[in-house]
């Protein structure tokens, strides 16, 4: 079959898309176009428009677009020739001559079919029969009801070798066989694949039945049997319930994936018609495609037991090449020991949906994965949890998430290996009572401090310390960031280096000082870094070149400390000899000599860092 450009544009051109799409979706008039809630992404004000003159849709909200055989792919979830088919079909067009290969493709899916249909067919006749009794008796034992069961087609296979070859013998043995209905060993006699079990048929996008599982009835190996790949189906692009749960999902902004058809089936019988399964492997990547047209991020829910969370994690490895800016997986984790069938028995529909509502993300989902891999006491090991983590980053195909989820992993393994940090909260000025007598809190102040302090340059010194000792030590500047953030550390120059210090840190937060020395040369700042770092520039030690790291950490907090303490303890000596300008009392006095006392203890916590530096 060849579909020209000609016939698609006539195709088009005759399908009127406003109509196509109103069928599922509110439309209203606006002017020359339609406008509605976009089925694409959960909105409360419509950003949809569908414009009939150009035949195409337009979302402003999640940039959803396309045309009428994209939409039957997409929000249908229609493969494109059967899209085109039905399209086709609507418009009163012939399909393009087949080849002949094609056509007796075509006719054999269509005896295919027909042959599934009837088969599906039997085995609810005797589901409903006679025969039927213990297998109706199972689904009553499991809470299934009968509308249920009709509504997904339930059906009972007779525990028998030929039952089903008798009942469908005008098909022939080879479309049997072919079917997957059939097993043919060697030159033995074909007998039915499907004995003594609770039939489920498998159903593709548009509901017809290419395939069926089914479940033991009492004892027996194995517990589910499905049918094997075949001309109509794929096991691996195929998710059971899709047919139903794809208009379910546009209805509830939302995809659940589960571990069996049971557990759709439990799940929409208490109101959940948004569940799809794999068929017996692990989800794969044609059908987490397939799970994305329908939702950004599909829920995934597993079992808390081994299998279930082994299940989880394959996923989420599988899903990390086809990860794109809002496109990823959440996932939600059962209670051990239950399934969804178990928990909306005994607990309800209330306490599933509970935990749809705190899904963990898949970013999280990892972390936890390696974090509980193996122990991190040694360094050899925490470096294993590094390469781990950093392999599932580099599987990310789109650039911007991949460096997303790199500087995710960076933090994340800086905060969980840090040193505990030192409290270097700013002391908080409190008055004392007058009269109350007053301790100096350190030494007397030395030589030294008396002449940085009578010099009038304590600020400006320590503002270029403070930056000096960042570029130094750059893996300190997440630790201080909530007090960095507020500051303006300086003006011109230095100003402008603080920023481009603070930005390059956090954009690489395993930056080295080498490395950040290179880049802010090459920004033009090399001059005013290299003056900076000069041995004689600050007399600190965590401005020294090979400083003991530990004590450069720890004399930087208390920089810091004092660098945030000091404008606020002279913002209130300012507003304390004001007041005092204004009164005369013993109690404006006592607080302006208060705050002076505090100023000065600022000074000399500062003085005793240099003179500390000097005797080291």
């Amino acid at each position: 079959m060849s579909l020209t450009p000609a016939f698609l544009d006539e195709l088009r051109a005759r399908t009127l898309l406003s109509a196509l799409i109103g069928k599922t979706v509110k439309l209203t008039k606006a002017g020359r176009e339609f406008k509605g809630c976009c089925p694409f992404h959960n909105e409360k004000t419509p950003s949809f428009y569908v414009n009939d003159d150009k035949s195409f849709y337009h979302c402003f909200g999640c940039s959803a677009h396309g045309d009428a055989i994209r939409w039957m792919t997409e929000q249908q979830g229609l493969p494109f020739i059967d899209a085109v088919k039905e399209l086709a079909q609507a418009a009163g067009m012939e399909m393009p001559a087949q080849d002949r290969q094609s056509v007796e493709r075509a006719e054999r899916a269509k005896g295919l079919h027909d042959l599934m249909a009837d088969a599906a067919q039997f085995f609810t006749d005797q589901l409903n029969g006679i025969a039927g009794a213990e297998a109706r008796a199972v689904l009553e034992r499991r809470g299934i009801k009968a509308e249920t069961a009709r509504a997904f087609g339930m059906g009972y296979s007779p525990d028998s070798r030929g039952k089903l070859r008798e009942e469908l013998k005008s098909y022939g043995d080879p479309a049997l066989i072919e079917s997957g209905m059939l097993i043919k060993v060697d030159d033995k006699e074909p007998y039915d694949r499907f004995r003594g079990r609770l039939m489920i048929p498998i159903r593709d996008a548009r509901g017809r039945v290419i395939a069926f599982g089914g479940r033991v009835i009492g004892q027996g190996e194995p517990k589910y049997l499905n049918s094997p790949d075949t001309p109509l189906f794929d096991k691996g692009r195929t998710l059971y319930n899709l047919d139903r749960a794809a208009p379910a999902s546009r209805k509830s902004s939302r995809i659940i994936v589960v571990e069996g058809y049971m557990d759709v089936i439990a799940l929409a019988q208490a109101g959940f018609g948004e569940a799809v399964a794999p068929l017996g492997t692990a989800l794969t990547e044609h059908q987490l495609e397939r799970l994305w047209r329908l939702s950004d991020v599909p829920i995934l829910c597993f079992d808390g037991d081994s299998a279930g969370q082994k299940a989880a994690i394959r996923a989420a490895l599988r899903a990390l090449p086809g990860l794109a800016p809002g496109r990823s997986l959440r996932f939600v984790t059962l209670p051990e020991g239950q399934d969804p069938d178990d928990l909306v028995r005994a607990r309800g529909p209330a306490a599933f949906e509970a935990l749809l509502e705190k899904p963990e993300s898949l970013v999280d989902r990892l972390w936890a994965h390696e974090h509980a891999a193996e122990p991190l006491d040694t360094p050899e090991q925490r470096a294993g949890l590094k390469r781990r983590l950093m392999t599932h980053a580099e599987a990310i195909a789109d650039p911007d998430v991949r460096h997303e989820y790199q500087a995710e992993f960076r933090r994340r393994v800086e905060d969980l290996f840090a040193r505990p940090q030192r409290d270097f909260t700013p002391r908080q000025f409190t008055p004392r009572k007058p009269g109350a007598k007053w301790v100096p809190p350190l030494p007397p102040v030395t030589s030294q401090a008396k002449a940085v302090s009578a010099a009038g340059k304590i600020d400006r010194l320590l503002a270029k310390a403070v930056l000096a000792g960042l570029i130094r030590h750059p893996t300190e500047i997440a630790r201080h960031m909530e007090v960095l953030g507020s500051l303006k550390l300086a003006d011109g120059a230095l100003g402008r280096l603080f920023e481009a210090v603070v930005d390059l840190a956090l954009e690489d937060r395993a930056l080295d000082s080498q490395r950040l020395i290179t880049i802010l040369g090459s920004s033009g700042l090399g001059q005013i870094t290299t003056d900076l770092l000069r041995a004689d520039a600050t007399p600190y030690s965590f401005t020294q070149d090979g400083a003991e790291p530990e004590r450069a950490s720890a004399d930087l907090d208390e920089a810091i400390a004092i660098m945030v303490a000091r404008p606020e303890v002279d913002a209130a000596l300012a507003q304390a000899t004001s007041e005092l300008e204004m009164s005369t009392s013993d109690e404006a006095f006592q607080r302006q000599m208060e705050l002076l006392r505090e100023q000065r203890a600022l000074e000399l916590r500062l003085a005793n860092l240099i003179q500390a530096n000097n005797d080291a």
